[in-house]
């Protein structure tokens, strides 16, 4: 029997740097055949054109693509549909690959996934190397996603019937619960003592000893990521989950994604003062998309969270592609329409 396929499971809230964390490996792959399973919370493929445009994976048309997407719903929900049949096509393939990373979508449960390794078809030929869960820094020092914890627990003090824990709070502390390493990311954008403080609290919110790495732009060395051997579909158990109780999970509904596509060309800077007002005005977690610039040969990425952002050009159109400006967008109870009539006034 050969060996079973490293699989590397990539979680975080949106806009933590998950993808540009595996953009970083296969760039600096090292020597490695390495396959990519990317679930996006929205219809354009943004991420997975970012990860092909790395230079490194044939884009569609140029040969065998070790990109795959799915982007019909979170993989937590979607397993047995979207997950299932992707793997059994990589495991055919187990030949020519070395390891798969799996980037679930900035909403998705880790642990519903990682159960999935525990079917027959796919234990005899795939294991679960590791859970590496990205966390944004600034964002959570902006208490975006995890509450203070003494501040909760004087609320509970106060009147038990409270439910102080959002859906985004419980979903940041299952991502945290499964990892096996946790990548402290963006910690350019905080001071020092912040920084101190948002790893003391996710130090709160992990249910055993886990490393913690910190990264600028999640460029780390495949020596840090690759290699646990961790086998997590087989210890499971110490990974406690808010829905370890329940027969199903539910997202929270009111979390939508609405779709840009305009045929013209923006100036980046007036567009992103833009998007950021809209961040302002609308409950925006994240803004990611291709921009297509007056005058210019390439394609300009540009990624927000919240009122954040940045920007860089990826790569040149190709002469058959429409220079289309393509932006997707995700929140809470978005109004498309609002989004779209300010963009278009530019």
């Amino acid at each position: 029997m050969a060996t079973k396929i490293p699989v590397t499971v990539i979680t975080g809230f949106l806009g933590s740097g998950k993808t540009s964390l595996i953009r970083h490996l296969l760039q600096n792959n090292q020597g490695r055949r390495i396959a990519v399973l990317v679930n996006e919370f929205g219809e354009l493929g943004i991420d997975g054109e970012l990860l092909k445009s790395c230079q490194i994976c044939p884009e569609d048309g140029e040969g065998d693509t070790n990109i795959f997407e799915l982007t019909n719903g979170c993989l937590c929900c979607t397993v047995q549909e979207e997950f299932y049949p992707t793997m059994q096509e990589l495991i055919k393939r187990r030949d020519s690959i070395d390891c798969i990373l799996i980037e679930t979508s900035g909403l998705a449960l880790p642990k519903p996934l990682v159960k999935a390794f525990r079917w027959q078809e796919i234990r005899n030929a795939a294991t679960v190397d590791a859970v590496i869960t990205v966390v944004d820094c600034a964002a959570v020092a902006a208490g975006t996603f995890a509450s203070d914890p003494d501040a909760i627990a004087a609320q509970r003090q106060a009147d038990d019937s409270l439910e102080h824990e959002t859906p985004l709070q419980e979903l940041f502390e299952d991502q945290l619960a499964c990892a096996d390493l946790v990548v402290l990311n963006k910690i350019d954008l905080v001071d020092a003592e912040t920084k101190a403080r948002v790893e003391e609290l996710i130090k709160q919110e992990l249910p055993r000893v886990v490393k913690i790495v910190e990264s600028d732009r999640s460029q780390l060395d495949a020596s840090i990521l690759l290699g646990f051997q961790a086998a997590v579909e087989d210890n499971l158990d110490s990974r406690p989950s808010h829905h370890d109780t329940e027969e199903d999970h539910n997202h929270d509904e009111e979390i939508t994604s609405t779709n840009l596509v305009l045929d013209r060309t923006f100036d980046p800077e007036k567009l992103q003062q833009q998007l950021e007002k809209l961040a302002q005005q609308q409950e925006i977690y994240r803004i990611k998309g291709f921009v297509a610039v007056p005058n210019k040969s390439m394609r300009l990425v540009m990624q927000g969270v919240g009122t954040r952002f940045d920007k860089f050009y990826d790569r040149p159109w190709k002469p058959e592609e429409a220079r289309q400006t393509r932006l997707v967008f995700i929140g809470r109870d978005l109004k498309s329409s609002e989004i779209e009539s300010q963009l278009v006034a530019l």
